[in-house]
Formats: C-alpha cells, sequence, structure tokens
C-alpha cells in the first residue's frame, strides 16, 4: 500500500489503520472521539477512558517511546507529562492528596449530628451524597438505608445524620457501617430526610423546571447515585447528576464501573475504606474526583455535544461523499463527545 493512503486511512484521534477511506469514516461516525477525550502528552493519541491511557503508557504493551518519557517525568495520578523531573516534584505535592478525615470536623461527620440542611441562595452549586446502608429482608441483604452526608465542593458537611428504615434491620453490617441498634431507634424517619433532601437539592426550583445548565437546582455528585436515590426513594434530573461510577474518563476499559477506593487510589493518590467506612470520608473523595475532572482543560466548543441538534448531520449517510474527500484531521475536526464532559461545568463558574 501506498505510505501517503496508509495516513489517509489512520484515525487522526486514535491512530487506528484502516484498509479503506470509507471505513475509517464509519469508524469516526459511530467513535465519536472528541477533545474532550484523555489524551497522551507525548504522541497526542485519543482514549476512551483514562485507564485506557494508563494501559497506553505504563500498561503490558506500552508504546516505547511514551513509556520511556513517562517514567522519567510523567506524574503517575492524573497522568500528565512535565516539563522535567523537577517540576514533576512539585507537582506531585499538590497532585497526591491527602484523606479528608481530621479533627473536629470528622469527630462531627462521625456522630451525625448537622441534621440541619438549609435551602439557600449561596455559592453551593454542587454537593456530594454517601448513603451507608443496613440490611433487610430475611437474610440481610436488601440494602436500606441508615447514614446520609452531603457536603459541599469545600469538604464542610452541609448534612449528616442517620435514618430510620423504614423495614426492621436485619443485618447491620456494623464492621464497614460502625452502625448499632440504638443509634437508629430514635432517627430521623426517611421520609422527612427524603424531603430535605429534595427541597435541599432543588434549591427552590420546581423539579420539572430544571435544565442541565444554569437555574438555582445544584449538581449531585456521587459514586452510584442511581442506588442512593433508590434507597432513599427520591428523583433527582439526570442532567444534574455528577456520577463518578458511570462517567466514562473514569470506567474500566472494559466499561464497566471502578470502585470509589481503586478510584481514590489511582487518580487521587490515597487510600480510603479501611475498616469502618465513614460516609463522610467517601463524600470527599466523589467531590475531590468531581473538581479533578472538572478541572480537566479542553478545548472550547460552542456546541461540544454529538446529541446537540447543530451536530445531527456530521457524519449523516447522505453527506458520504463529501466525509469522503476529508482528510482524517478534518473528520476528527467535525466530531463531538457523546457523553457530558464535567469541564463544561467550570463555565457556570466563570
Amino acid at each position: 500500500m501506498d505510505p501517503s493512503e496508509t495516513l489517509r486511512n489512520k484515525c487522526a484521534a486514535c491512530y487506528r489503520q484502516f484498509n479503506r477511506f470509507e471505513h475509517l469514516v464509519e469508524h469516526m461516525r459511530i467513535s465519536y472521539h472528541s477533545v474532550h477525550e484523555p489524551m497522551c502528552g507525548i504522541c497526542g493519541k485519543h482514549c476512551r477512558s483514562f485507564e485506557s491511557l494508563r494501559e497506553h503508557l505504563i500498561g503490558p504493551l506500552p508504546k516505547a517511546e511514551c513509556e520511556r518519557v513517562f517514567r522519567d517525568r510523567g506524574c503517575d495520578i492524573c497522568l500528565n507529562i512535565l516539563s522535567s523531573r523537577y517540576a514533576l516534584r512539585a507537582h506531585r505535592d499538590t497532585c497526591q492528596l491527602s484523606s479528608g478525615n481530621n479533627g473536629l470536623l470528622h469527630r462531627f461527620a462521625n456522630m451525625g449530628i448537622q441534621e440541619d440542611l438549609r435551602i439557600d441562595s449561596g455559592k453551593t452549586r454542587a454537593v456530594a451524597l454517601v448513603c451507608k446502608m443496613v440490611g433487610g429482608g430475611s437474610d440481610g441483604s436488601l440494602d436500606l438505608c441508615a447514614k446520609v452526608s452531603i457536603i459541599d465542593e469545600y469538604e464542610n458537611i452541609l448534612f449528616g445524620t442517620y435514618v430510620k428504615p423504614h423495614l426492621p434491620v436485619t443485618s447491620y453490617r456494623y464492621e464497614t457501617t460502625g452502625i448499632r441498634p440504638e443509634y437508629l431507634r430514635d432517627a430521623m424517619p426517611l421520609r422527612q430526610v427524603q424531603r430535605k433532601i429534595q427541597d435541599f437539592l432543588c434549591n427552590g426550583e420546581p423539579i420539572w423546571k430544571i435544565r442541565p445548565r444554569g437555574g438555582k437546582a445544584r449538581i449531585l455528585v456521587g459514586h452510584g447515585l442511581d442506588h442512593y436515590l433508590k434507597c432513599l426513594e427520591l428523583e433527582y434530573p439526570a442532567v444534574k447528576i455528577r456520577d463518578t461510577a458511570t462517567y466514562p474518563p473514569l470506567m474500566k476499559t472494559s466499561k464497566l464501573s471502578n470502585s470509589l477506593k481503586y478510584l481514590t487510589k489511582a487518580y487521587l493518590g490515597y487510600d480510603i475504606q479501611v475498616g469502618i467506612q465513614d460516609p463522610y470520608e467517601d463524600c470527599v473523595a466523589t467531590m475531590r474526583l468531581y473538581r479533578r475532572m472538572r478541572s480537566q482543560i479542553h478545548r472550547n466548543e460552542n456546541y461540544p455535544l454529538a446529541t446537540d441538534p447543530q451536530n445531527k448531520n456530521n457524519f449523516a449517510s447522505w453527506r458520504q461523499n463529501e466525509l469522503e474527500r476529508m482528510s482524517p484531521d478534518e473528520l476528527l475536526a467535525i466530531s463531538r463527545s457523546d457523553y457530558y464532559c464535567w469541564c463544561l461545568d467550570s463555565k457556570d463558574y466563570a
């Protein structure tokens, strides 16, 4: 094959090679490559997730030149490439975080005494929520919410309470929850907790009016939020949910979810969930992951999503002849993301 033809049939994002250019067009149609994908700081390759980027850099079969540079001056937490080894050492001091369990704040979180959750018009635009579950049912396998924690972006506790489940508890799972029967005896009923959280999240905005951008409703951050909301019998619009379990850049290469414990160790640099698990600690981890993903710097686009009406015909079949006359770089330029990148939230903070 002619070398120039080889380059023409090569994806400008993932560098996959195709025998025919129409196969490249079809690949671009279904791959949704974009500026929002994790990218190698050495060769510029786009990866679907940070885990696939990690494999590209230091996996079982890494690209040799990328591995050499990364091992010399690459950060194994954020996977960025620094200008020198000295810059890398300075960078690690801020990139590698430590557990948020400290002092009086942590003790208050454990006690569950912050039960006053007020609606306000302040700067609390994003909050993290974590529930701890006890067991119900004959074998204790039915998850019942027994403790809730909510923090703001600055890791301040906004709400923390034990919850009285509406079904009998048959397993307190003390080894991981630290919850005893007496903690739930006079706890806040589930319905009351549900109303408080719903009102706080909506922040005075009717739930049917909540939009993806702007408005007063708060962004809800968490890990496995579908399960938490189900256990709380709470509804909240998906456009305001930021779930670290289902965010494509944080998922496995197999498109399955990573555990919060793994994500915290891999992308924040410290351990959580050792022994009895504290919901405040999990809240801090999910909020830090969200803020780290939100702080990613990507090229600004007026219409960044493939689902935006302005992009619906970018790879339409009736444009096939036109698409086949484009270069790989031109195809990449019109390709858009199939997921909402959290960096877009930062525009609301500007």
